[in-house]
C-alpha cells in the first residue's frame, strides 16, 4: 500500500480508503463478516477508513467502533459526517444548526469508540448552510481536542467550489471516477488551495458492470436496485466502460481505481466492499499504472481522446 498526504492536514493516508457505510454497515450483513473485512484492510495497510452518522440507518459508525475496539488506532485516520442522520422509516434527515453538528460529533467519538476524531466532514451541506455560527461551532470542536481536520462531504460542485475559498475546511470530498471526468478542474482548485482531496465513489458504484452480472447474494440485490431507482443515468453511461472488465491484466475494478489515483491531486480515493476476495483484489490497484493504451482508451470513452 501507498500513502498520501491529506492536503496540509499533517496527517498521512493510505491512497486507498475503506468505505463503510451501505451493506457492510447493515444488520442484515453478519457482523463477523464486516469486522473480517475491516481487520483484513488493516493487515493490507489501510489506514483511511470513512463512515458517517446517517450511514446504514445509523448502524454503520458504531460497527467500526465494535472492528476497531483493542486495535492501535494511532496511525489511523478515521473520518466520520455530521448533518445527516437516521430519521426511522428509511428516512435520512439533515440539521446542519450548530447545536445538532455539535452534539453528533460527540455520539460519533462515542459510537466510534475515540477521543478524537481524526477528520469530521459536513455531508452535503448547502451554501446556505455554511453559516459563520456553524463553522465557529466546528472551529470549537477543534479547539476542545476533539476534531483534528474538517471537511465536506458533497456531491454538488457549487458547494465544493465555495468550500475551496473557506480557510476553515481543510478536507473536500467529491464523487470521482471514471463517469466523473468534469470534476478535475475543480479537484486541481482545491489541491492548489491546500485542500486534502477524497475521491467518493471511486468505482462509480460498479455501474460499469452489467447489472445482471453483478446479483450473486443479497447484497448484490440490494445494490442493484438501489441502481434502479436513483442512478438510472450513471448506468446508462457506465455501459462505455463496459471494456474495463475485459482486460487480462487487471480487474475492472483495479482499473477505475488506477485511474483515479493516476490523478496527483487525488490524496485517497475510497471504495466499500463486502467480499474480502474484492477487497484484495481492489487493494492491488494501489501503486498500479495503467497501460498507456487502457489509460487512453479510458479517455476516448469519456470524450477526452
Amino acid at each position: 500500500m501507498l500513502y498520501r498526504p491529506l492536503g496540509r492536514t499533517g496527517l498521512i493516508v493510505s491512497e486507498l480508503g475503506f468505505g463503510c457505510a451501505s451493506w457492510w454497515g447493515k444488520p442484515a450483513f453478519d457482523e463477523r463478516q464486516a469486522m473480517g473485512l475491516v481487520h483484513a484492510a488493516l493487515d493490507m495497510g489501510f489506514t483511511f477508513f470513512d463512515t458517517g452518522a446517517s450511514y446504514s440507518a445509523g448502524e454503520a459508525e458504531p460497527r467500526l467502533g465494535r472492528a476497531l475496539k483493542g486495535r492501535d488506532v494511532s496511525g489511523l485516520v478515521i473520518a466520520t459526517k455530521a448533518g445527516t442522520y437516521h430519521a426511522g422509516g428509511g428516512r435520512i434527515a439533515r440539521d446542519f444548526s450548530p447545536a445538532a453538528v455539535t452534539a453528533s460529533a460527540e455520539r460519533s467519538l462515542a459510537n466510534l469508540g475515540l477521543d478524537r476524531i481524526d477528520l469530521l466532514q459536513l455531508h452535503g451541506p448547502a451554501v446556505a448552510e455554511l453559516t459563520d455560527e456553524l463553522r465557529q461551532a466546528l472551529a470549537d470542536l477543534k479547539r476542545r481536542g476533539l476534531v483534528r481536520a474538517l471537511g465536506v462531504n458533497s456531491f454538488d460542485p457549487a458547494v465544493i467550489d465555495h468550500v475551496v475559498g473557506l480557510p476553515d475546511f481543510d478536507v473536500v470530498m467529491v464523487d470521482y471516477n471514471v463517469l466523473r471526468p468534469e470534476r478535475e478542474p475543480l479537484i486541481a482548485r482545491a489541491a492548489a488551495a491546500g485542500k486534502g482531496v477524497l475521491a467518493g465513489m471511486a468505482l462509480a458504484m460498479g455501474h460499469t458492470r452489467p447489472l445482471l452480472s453483478r446479483l450473486r447474494g443479497p447484497q448484490d440485490l440490494w445494490y442493484a436496485a438501489r441502481a434502479v431507482v436513483r442512478h438510472r443515468d450513471e448506468l446508462r453511461r457506465g455501459a462505455r466502460f463496459r471494456f474495463l472488465h475485459a482486460q487480462e491484466d487487471v480487474t475492472g475494478a483495479q482499473a477505475a481505481l488506477a485511474h483515479v489515483l493516476a490523478n496527483p491531486d487525488v490524496s485517497c480515493a475510497v471504495f466499500g466492499a463486502t467480499r474480502l476476495k474484492h477487497l484484495a483484489e481492489n487493494a492491488h490497484a494501489s501503486g498500479l499504472a495503467l497501460r498507456p493504451e487502457l489509460a487512453a482508451r479510458i479517455l476516448a470513452a469519456q470524450g477526452r481522446a
